[in-house]
């Protein structure tokens, strides 16, 4: 196997189609020396319940031994917010849950840097089972994750039909992004992040509580400098041989104090702002001032399971986006 992420690459080149976004010597070279897992991708399958049942309980087992909530949850993000309403083709061309994001082409866009250490994980599940579709497989694998973090019992449908090619993949820029570049510009033009947020989720689908309910995904998880360009190498949360870190990889900066954990403590943190170590980017900040956002920050801050209604909500709504059902879809027990 060849031993290069993205090939042809260098700084400048990744400056040049990023001119708003941070570029680190460090992304650079993870996203160059990675091993390609988009190379030989899992092929394009059907699921059936049974299947999926299985693959459920070897998911769990998968996080009974390595917690990666936070990644599988924004694997299962990134393969469906690629959808627009805009100009929608059909599909496979129309980006969504689809599993796309297997594919070396989409993983080497910016705002993917890492996630093919998710597919890793989830590669031996998805080589297991000839009935799990990929694109079934990571919805589950997020919604599972969330469940074993202490949040809510999520039941999306099942049943999508997988992506067959490369050249399904939709061209990059569709994701959002937590602050604007050095030009004060986010990557769709944008100048103001509530803007960024609207502009992006409102291509979806979505409404302002959904906008809210959904970023409160940031209660687990860091981010990390050498990926999103966000963040500081580490903080006291952490740092290596903190409880939350354990025996995995340490660094990055959390939202919250337990980035393990799903509950309602993001929307409490981004109100306060007490703690400096804690993150809180543009899109975090926005949504504590800006006026159509704020109700929403105040009702999940005062009220976990109002946060988990809205959350499973509309976390099965984005799972749903673009998608083309194999069949009649169906929801696991």
């Amino acid at each position: 196997m060849k031993s290069t992420f993205l090939q042809g690459s260098s700084r400048a080149s990744l400056v040049a189609q990023h001119p708003s976004r941070r570029v680190s010597s460090r992304t650079l070279v993870l996203r160059v020396s990675a091993k390609r897992p988009g190379e030989n991708p899992v092929k394009a399958k059907s699921s059936t319940k049974q299947g999926l049942q299985h693959a459920k309980q070897d998911i769990v087992q998968l996080l009974k031994e390595k917690p990666c909530y936070p990644i599988m949850v924004r694997l299962a993000w990134h393969d469906a917010g690629t959808f627009s309403t805009e100009n929608t083709p059909d599909w496979p061309n129309r980006g969504g849950a689809n599993g796309s994001v297997r594919y070396m082409e989409e993983q080497a866009h910016a705002a993917n840097a890492g996630l093919h250490h998710a597919l890793e994980l989830l590669r031996p599940i998805a080589e297991k089972y000839d009935d799990v579709g990929n694109a079934d497989l990571f919805q589950l694998a997020s919604a599972v994750s969330i469940e074993e973090a202490g949040g809510p019992d999520i039941k999306p449908r099942f049943g999508r039909r997988d992506t067959y090619k490369p050249e399904c993949c939709v061209p990059e820029g569709r994701l959002p992004d937590g602050n604007a570049g050095p030009d004060g510009t986010f990557p769709d033009g944008t100048k103001r992040p509530g803007d960024h947020l609207r502009k992006v989720f409102y291509r979806m689908g979505f409404s302002d509580q959904d906008i809210v309910a959904l970023s409160g995904a940031h209660t687990l998880g860091r981010a990390r400098p050498d990926r999103s360009g966000n963040g500081k190498e580490d903080t006291k949360y952490t740092k290596a041989g903190t409880p939350q870190v354990g025996s995995g990889s340490p660094g990055g900066s959390s939202w919250t104090v337990q980035w393990l954990k799903f509950d309602n403590s993001y929307f409490q943190d981004i109100t306060e702002q007490k703690d400096p170590e804690l993150l809180v980017m543009e899109t975090d900040d926005v949504l504590v001032k800006d006026d159509a956002f704020r109700p929403y920050v105040q009702k999940y801050a005062a009220d976990q399971n109002a946060f988990f209604s809205d959350y499973a909500e509309a976390a099965i709504k984005l799972s749903e986006l673009g998608v083309e059902w194999e069949n009649e879809p169906f929801v696991l027990n």
